[in-house]
């Protein structure tokens, strides 16, 4: 592979990222997503969240443990968070939860 065909994959992926983004920019209110596709996006954030925690709550030492004290303490702060709606309980309540377990393992 040369210099030229090193800078074309360059470009290509530089357009392929920015092109998609900008075009939401640049055409604005002019082209309106389906219904179907702003409903569906409105569950993005969530499912990108979900995508970069589900694997460090369900995978230990490289290998998948369903049984966990990362996945308990998980659970324990969804739960609060559903009950109470404050922004900080969850995060107590899932690292006391988290602390009490690795004392009681180790």
């Amino acid at each position: 592979m040369n210099d030229a065909d090193l800078w074309l994959i360059f470009i290509v992926i530089g357009l392929a990222t920015t092109l998609p983004r900008a075009s939401f920019i640049v055409l604005g209110n002019r082209v309106s997503l389906p219904g179907t596709v702003q409903r569906a996006l409105r569950y993005a954030p969530a499912a990108a969240l979900a995508a970069i925690v589900a694997p460090d709550l369900l995978v230990v030492g490289g290998q998948l443990a369903p049984f966990n004290a990362k996945l308990a303490a998980g659970l324990a702060a969804a739960a609060t968070a559903l009950r109470w709606r404050n922004p900080w309980l969850p995060f107590i309540v899932g690292m006391a939860v988290l602390h009490v377990l690795r004392l009681g393992m180790g």
